[in-house]
């Protein structure tokens, strides 16, 4: 192959990946709008190596598990949505995908038995026996929030676990 050949075979390709991501940004409001799954925190309903679609929060609305119950809404086999978040807002950190339970104020206290700072959601892996708050993460504020789950593609994500 030739280098021109090979410069528009990159270009090509690099185009259409740039299209791809814009579209699913537009389409979602979320960045990054799909995340490979890294453990096995939300089984039986999310597994390791599963790729799930976000939604941006400010598209839906963010219903906690407790909400769930009394409106009857599932979510991924369970009552609630399932957020995916930075611990403590640290965008250096690998974001967490766990079910939002409920929604605390500021001064009100955490599982645990620590005080809130501030206001935000209470989270937990479905496989997980304990809530994050406090061990991971303080509340999680809305603005630590990537997206909001909504589709999953099953195992495809390994590629990217593998390769990353």
């Amino acid at each position: 192959m030739n280098l021109k050949g090979l410069i528009k075979d990159v270009v090509s390709t690099l185009i259409t990946v740039a299209v791809i991501a814009a579209a699913g940004y537009i389409l979602t409001g979320a960045w990054p709008f799909m995340v490979a799954v890294q453990s096995g925190s939300m089984e039986p309903h999310i597994h390791k190596g599963d790729v799930v679609i976000l939604v941006g929060k400010d598209r839906t609305k963010i219903v906690t598990y407790e909400e769930g119950m009394k409106i009857d809404y599932k979510s991924f086999g369970d009552y609630g949505d399932v957020i995916v978040y930075y611990p403590n807002g640290d965008t250096s950190r690998t974001p967490i995908i766990h079910r939002a339970i409920r929604w605390v104020e500021a001064g009100e206290k955490l599982p645990g038995g620590v005080i809130a700072k501030h206001s935000g959601y209470i989270t937990k892996g479905d496989a997980n026996s304990m809530y994050d708050q406090p061990f991971i993460s303080q509340p999680v504020k809305p603005e630590w929030i990537v997206g909001v789950a909504k589709f999953r593609i099953p195992y495809i994500g390994y590629f990217r676990l593998i390769f990353g």
